[in-house]
């Protein structure tokens, strides 16, 4: 670029920055391509802005709405990813990688609206059941709240995934109504400036939802306070500076950290070089060896195998390591790009020259490392490195030093306590991977190495044909680790929103939580009509709106039918000695067979609001109930959720869960469950011709 643009923070929903400052190069030829901004960021604006504007905005919606705007928002990302792939090179991204990283991260804002769609209630009080009786009499209970904390999320990323780093932890913390900051790491932070850029302009981010800091953080982390929270990816050594900043200790201001870790993968005793499973262990490892030129905080470091097995790992290892073609990414056939600066090469050549005392290096350098494409002299490219340790129990170095590129470490293992026990000498990981088709084996193993590692892969024949592999995490699952890998927890589904919100217990009368989580408690008033509750329209359903049913006597026709068209002919239904002599006493009646009758004592046949069923939820029978035994139901909407959508003719709908408590004559609970429906919303009245 001929004149290289200088690179803006929006601070205050603005974007700030005109004078040039620090001079950022491409990693592939080390051109000169942007600048950081001169100008200081007032963070007290920032601090104030976020509280004072974006709360508030983000507090008019409720979850359901929240994870609306993070659908619409990949969705607008997605359409315009290309022009983030265009940047994305400049970083020495490979496009599987830059894939990895852009789509990945729009992935990540998908699968949390997906997930905060199913999972959140309409309103931001999320219940976190079930209610507990805590007196005697009925009328005091307790159960947990979880509410949106007030404050704002301080996260500080790392140089190696711009985009994945910011959307893994903006999702969550957007649906828990928590505005971000996001601060990338300097040396690819404009391709971070490009995807906010991006969903600055989509008009999807209500005002203060999300502000970006180019360059340092200054005195932000000083400004904020116990509502706050701070996430951080990078190396263990910046995450235990930041961890004692006094601010945070003094406030208790909540801190993740996901830090770089010496993630091993452990090939089974059982496998030898004929089994698939070695050709899996070898593509596995020499993918994450290469994958983002290495630079992954879940890449394999330690390659743990068994010592028959050492020499026929290595010389394959070597063969397909030896054969990654790396270059300019955008030169065809290039599989392995380059490191993200030239600073990033220095640090992991010296890394690389610790290693290699007392070791050997089967792979390296000295092999032909020539790098394809024009210019590519001045890039950061670093070669493919195998090293062999032969001896893991003795030399400390291979799990204490990371060389954050591609680099691996080969040790061999006598046995499977051996291996495990080199597992853990890296202090905590974030993922491990143990190739093995014993299972006897990995039901012992995988307890020992989860202790030490925030996820376990096995891999084998039967799920490589589905698995996203070793370094790939998901955002269903937790992401993090113990020890050196940080001790925190990014992603996991609604587990992660529930990081960023505050819990709480609550105590009260039955209709007082009720009042407070928007769900029913068992206890609470109820409200009874002549209109039956599945006449209803979903905005005229009130949580508390209840039925009770009339009564049925079972009799032993009852059984006979019911055994007759489910098949279920067991003892217990049908055999009077088998049955005279269990616990019960007696024969009884099927369970499912109450499930049923309580069905028809509540169901309003005719066409109505109600369009399905579609689950159960909690499901319990209670006690039995024997042949003359009188039931009935209580049916009481306990939850609603809006979702915010429409059926093919543009009638709104919405999800009701319903309380079922069946009784029998003496008032005995004898089955307890929730119904999921889904409930038509009033048609809107049509226009006037």
């Amino acid at each position: 670029m001929s004149n290289p643009p200088t690179l803006q923070s929006l601070i205050g929903g603005r974007w700030l920055g005109r004078e040039a400052a620090l001079p950022l190069h491409s990693a592939i030829d080390h051109a000169l391509v942007y600048h950081t901004h001169a100008e200081a960021i007032d963070f007290g604006e920032a601090v104030a802005y976020a509280r004072g504007t974006g709360v508030p905005a983000l507090m008019a919606l409720d979850f359901q709405q929240r994870a609306a705007r993070l659908k619409a928002l990949a969705l607008h990302l997605m359409e315009r990813k290309e022009e983030l792939y265009q940047v994305s090179y400049l970083t020495g991204a490979t496009r599987p990688d830059s894939w990895v990283d852009i789509e990945g991260g729009i992935g990540a804002l998908f699968a949390y609206a997906s997930m905060g769609g199913r999972e959140l209630p309409s309103g931001n009080v999320l219940h976190e059941g079930p209610a507990l009786t805590l007196g005697k009499h009925g009328g005091f209970a307790g159960t947990h709240i979880l509410v949106p904390r007030g404050g704002l999320a301080v996260h500080i990323n790392a140089f190696n995934f711009p985009v994945w780093g910011l959307l893994e932890k903006f999702a969550p913390a957007f649906l828990a109504a928590m505005p971000c900051i996001g601060k990338p790491a300097t040396a690819t932070c404009y391709l971070t400036e490009a995807l906010v850029r991006l969903m600055d302009a989509s008009g999807l981010l209500p005002q203060g939802a999300l502000q970006l800091v180019i360059g340092a953080t200054g005195d932000l982390l000083a400004r904020l306070d116990g509502a706050d929270a701070v996430t951080f990816t990078g190396s263990a050594e910046t995450a235990a500076k930041l961890r004692v900043t006094p601010n945070l200790i003094a406030r208790s201001v909540p801190f993740s950290a996901e830090a770089d870790s010496l993630n091993c993968a452990i090939l089974g005793p059982d496998i030898t070089p004929g089994d698939p499973e070695f050709e899996l262990f070898v593509k596995e490892v020499a993918r994450e060896i290469t994958g983002k030129a290495g630079q992954k905080c879940t890449a394999i470091r330690r390659i743990i195998v068994p010592r028959a097995q050492l020499d026929a790992v290595g010389a394959r290892l070597r063969e397909r390591l030896a054969g990654v073609v790396v270059g300019d990414p955008t030169h065809p056939g290039v599989r392995m790009g380059a490191l993200a600066s030239l600073a990033q090469r220095r640090d992991v050549g010296a890394c690389v020259r610790m290693l290699a005392e007392g070791n050997e290096t089967l792979l390296g350098e000295r092999d032909g490392f020539a790098p394809l494409g024009e210019g590519v002299a001045g890039g950061a490219f670093f070669a493919p490195t195998l090293l062999l340790c032969r001896d893991g129990m003795r030399n400390a170095a291979v799990h204490e030093i990371e060389a954050f590129g591609p680099v691996g470490t080969l040790m061999p293992y006598a046995d499977i306590d051996e291996a495990l026990a080199l597992a853990a000498r890296g202090k905590g990981s974030l993922v491990s991977t143990l190739v093995t088709r014993d299972t006897a084996l990995a039901a012992y193993a995988v307890p020992i190495v989860a202790a030490s590692h925030g996820r376990v892969l096995i891999l084998e024949r039967e799920a490589a044909h589905d698995s996203t592999g070793h370094g790939a995490p998901l955002p269903q699952l937790k992401h993090g680790g113990p020890g050196r890998a940080g001790g925190g927890e990014e992603l996991g589904g609604i587990r992660a929103v529930k990081h960023f919100l505050q819990r709480a217990a609550l105590q009260g009368s039955p209709s007082m939580l009720t009042a407070i989580t928007g769900e029913y408690v068992r206890g609470a008033a109820v409200r009874e009509s002549e209109v039956h509750p599945f006449r209803r329209h979903f905005e005229e359903l009130r949580v508390g709106d209840s039925l009770l049913t009339h009564r049925r006597t079972v009799g032993e026709a009852d059984i006979v039918a019911f055994g007759g068209i489910s098949g279920d002919y067991f003892y217990m239904h049908f055999d009077a000695i088998a049955a005279r002599d269990s616990q019960f006493g007696q024969r009884i009646a099927h369970g499912y067979f109450v499930l049923s009758a309580a069905a028809g004592l509540f169901v309003s046949p005719a066409p109505g609001p109600v369009l399905a069923n579609y689950g159960l939820d909690n499901l319990r029978f209670v006690a039995p109930v024997a042949i003359g035994d009188t039931i009935r139901a209580r049916l009481t909407c306990k939850r609603k959720v809006d979702r915010n959508r429409s059926d093919a003719r543009g009638v709104g709908q919405g999800v009701v869960a319903w309380d079922v408590q069946v009784t029998n004559q003496d008032d005995v609970l004898v089955a307890s469950y929730d119904i999921l429906t889904l409930v038509a919303k009033r048609a809107a009245p049509a226009a006037l011709g």
